[in-house]
């Protein structure tokens, strides 16, 4: 167990980890593939969004709008459909009502009792300024990937988020629900990272079972997190 009293920063991804994204892709894309005839289970539809947006962030950076627009081309391309202008933007439009986690807002405002907060997301600052209302905390830095010029998980995200906190990485612990896009690189460059497994009574991929031992502490959510930095 780390002890969390070390630490002045919490850095905090935000879609899947304080925002519930997997509802919110599954809101759209769902009726969408239905209507073009396509018809794909939740896991079916979140692993080829996965696929298709890793794919498109790996190369020359294009902001997150743009990446959403091409995951649903990418869609069409894969299933033979060509998606409407309306289509092609529905993705991104729907992030404003994308909610929090039912634990998020509480935890946060525990947290930031102890902790600055700080924000790495793989998005534009137009699109997590409509998510920051949600989340009902100010933050004390917000790190985009419209600032950062890249994308999680690259190593640049996290170092632009290091030289702007300024404080020895022993004190910042970072928190993310992605082994993948968080835990493996924040854990490269010396951070202290909790893996925020909300679905542990699910199946694992195989990418969390090799990295699993990377994180410092996994934890079922963010109000079990708020719990343990309030115990003394």
């Amino acid at each position: 167990m780390i002890e969390l009293n070390q630490y002045k920063v919490l850095t905090f991804d935000c879609y899947g980890t304080l925002i519930d994204w997997e509802n919110g892709i599954l809101g759209v894309l769902k009726p969408l593939l239905l209507a073009h005839n396509t018809n794909l289970d939740n896991d079916q539809t979140l692993e080829l969004f996965a696929e298709f947006e890793a794919e498109l962030e790996i190369g020359d950076y294009i902001k997150y709008r743009e990446v959403l627009k091409r995951v649903v081309q990418r869609f069409g391309e894969r299933f033979g459909f060509e998606p409407t202008a309306e289509e092609l933007n529905s993705v991104a439009n729907s992030i404003q009502h994308w909610l929090p986690f039912a634990d998020t807002i509480e935890a946060l405002k525990t947290l930031k009792q102890k902790f600055k907060l700080v924000i790495i997301s793989n998005v534009d600052d137009d699109l997590f300024a409509f998510s920051a209302k949600h989340l009902q905390v100010k933050f004390d830095q917000i790190i985009t990937a419209e600032q950062a010029k890249s994308y999680k998980p690259s190593f640049n995200n996290f170092r632009v988020a290091i030289e702007r906190i300024n404080l020895p990485l022993d004190q910042i612990l970072h928190v993310a629900a992605s082994v993948y896009h968080d835990i493996i690189t924040a854990k490269s460059l010396g951070l202290s990272t909790v893996w925020v497994n909300r679905q542990a009574d699910q199946k694992i991929i195989d990418t969390t079972i090799l990295a699993i031992s990377q994180a410092d502490l996994e934890v079922p959510d963010l109000k079990t997190l708020a719990a343990l930095s309030s115990a003394k």
